[in-house]
């Protein structure tokens, strides 16, 4: 069933797949404050519910897979959306009632292979990961791993643009045809590595020093689907996620002890 066709007058619509934050800077409330600022419509399904701050995370619930199911389905059948990203699959069982569903339907998906929280917190069990990689990624439109996760994926050491650039070719062979490796992780100023499956594009951006940066791997990815979801190509989309994402940790509200958010609505 494709979904990519709607009335002219009806905004442009993109879901998100992922858990909530009870401190509102990543999951579920990063995705929808970026639709919101990027002029999509959001439309959610939970996958768990955590209890966290700018700290860390002090617990965790996974929903079960039917009302994980019922919730993508309902969504879909009714509104629709133009793109999707998902964000926290805690495990197997999620991640296959994830693929199983999104099979059904047909526009740009965005993976943020979400593993650990910005505090250290584990998102993802480790038994998980073959599944995250054998089902979600070949799905993908595009994958934006951190370096971290880049490392986890294709089980080597990242620690040069080239070592970047090795990793985004051996994601894009597991199936993805677009992937993003973000530099953030890494010394000097903040390269992405862009791979579309035969070439790559090198995204600086100047390095902000700042602790706020919850959530950043959320609303870059959301705010690409959100843009893929306008119609824009995914280079301009990436681009333009790039843009987003550095003004909004620029201009961090400075919220909490730990590891605050980002500021979602700097445009306005």
């Amino acid at each position: 069933m494709n979904t990519s066709k709607r009335p002219v007058s009806q905004l442009p619509r993109a879901l998100t797949i992922a858990g909530s934050d009870s401190g509102a800077g990543a999951g579920i409330q990063a995705d929808l404050k970026t639709f919101a600022a990027l002029r999509v419509y959001g439309l959610s399904a939970l996958t768990a519910i955590t209890a966290q701050n700018t700290l860390g995370v002090r617990a965790a619930t996974a929903l079960t897979v039917e009302l994980i199911e019922a919730q993508i389905d309902a969504v879909l059948e009714d509104i629709g959306a133009d793109a999707a990203k998902t964000g926290m699959l805690s495990s197997s069982e999620i991640i296959e009632t994830v693929v199983r569903c999104l099979k059904r339907w047909q526009f740009p998906l965005v993976v943020d292979p979400v593993m650990v929280a910005k505090g250290g917190d584990r998102l993802l069990a480790i038994d998980a990961v073959k599944t995250l990689r054998e089902l979600l990624i070949p799905m993908a439109t595009v994958v934006t791993p951190n370096v971290p996760e880049a490392e986890v994926l294709t089980g080597r050491k990242i620690e040069t643009l080239t070592d970047m650039r090795d990793a985004a070719r051996a994601i894009g062979q597991l199936g993805a045809r677009h992937v993003v490796v973000k530099g953030g992780h890494r010394e000097g100023e903040a390269v992405d590595v862009y791979f579309d499956g035969t070439g790559f594009l090198e995204l600086p951006a100047e390095r902000v020093l700042t602790q706020h940066t919850h959530g950043t791997g959320c609303t870059f990815s959301a705010a690409i689907a959100a843009f893929l979801a306008r119609g824009l190509s995914m280079e301009q989309a990436i681009r333009d996620a790039k843009t987003y994402i550095t003004g909004a940790i620029t201009h961090a509200p400075g919220i909490g002890h730990g590891h605050g958010p980002v500021e979602h609505f700097w445009q306005w």
